[in-house]
């Protein structure tokens, strides 16, 4: 990330100059994070926070599938205000627009059952800013909790929506949440973009807290 870069107002023009479906991240059917999420076998009260969801049509799959404790942020307003837009603004869902690299409102969260990230943690390209992502999420996941990364892969792009990102291995996404986590499962997905075809490399992690040493 570049110093003294306003990438709220990046995102927020992003949305406001895009339709949804044509943005570089959009999924019609995100398949590949419902399966992991399924294989957490979580209570459909348990709280889910999906970290920088954009307007993701993840979660309104998982309201159709009967979770009712979701906590979405982004550091964008007007994509969380199409995500509302998109699930009726339903009461099972609440919002908080904060920055990931710089939290505030987010430091308040406690006991997260599941830490939901798809193309967030690859922008944050200076090691202060990784370091703030992770401290976040080693405060409020639980122990037990599980943590799901989806980041470009090690041979995906370079670039997104602009900027440059970070590439990542399952040994890398390791060895950022340190010992305190231990690895279930991980995979390559080719992930085909429904409106114009591009492909995108993704590496797919699913972590769980088996010790709390924050």
């Amino acid at each position: 990330m570049l110093d003294n870069y306003d990438y709220r107002e990046h995102w927020n023009n992003a949305y406001q100059n895009n339709a949804v479906e044509k943005l570089g991240w959009f999924e019609d059917d995100p398949v590949a994070s419902v399966d992991l999420i399924e294989k957490c076998n979580l209570s459909k009260d348990a709280l889910i926070f999906n970290a920088g969801a954009g307007a993701t049509t993840l979660i309104g799959l998982l309201l159709e599938k009967g979770y009712s404790n979701i906590l979405v942020n982004d550091i964008s307003f007007l994509a969380l205000d199409k995500l509302k837009n998109s699930i009726n603004n339903n009461n099972n869902v609440s919002f908080i627009v904060d920055d990931l690299t710089n939290p505030t409102t987010s430091l308040n969260i406690k006991n997260v059952d599941l830490w939901h990230d798809r193309a967030v943690l690859h922008f944050f390209t200076s090691k202060d800013q990784q370091l703030s992502y992770f401290n976040l999420l080693k405060k409020i996941v639980r122990k037990g909790g599980y943590v799901i990364f989806s980041e470009f892969g090690i041979d995906g792009a370079k670039k997104c929506c602009g900027l440059d990102i970070v590439n990542y291995s399952e040994k890398m996404l390791q060895d950022r949440l340190g010992e305190e986590f231990t690895l279930l499962e991980s995979f390559n997905h080719q992930y085909n973009h429904p409106s114009n075809g591009n492909t995108r490399k993704y590496i797919y992690t699913l972590f769980k807290r088996i010790t709390d040493l924050y």
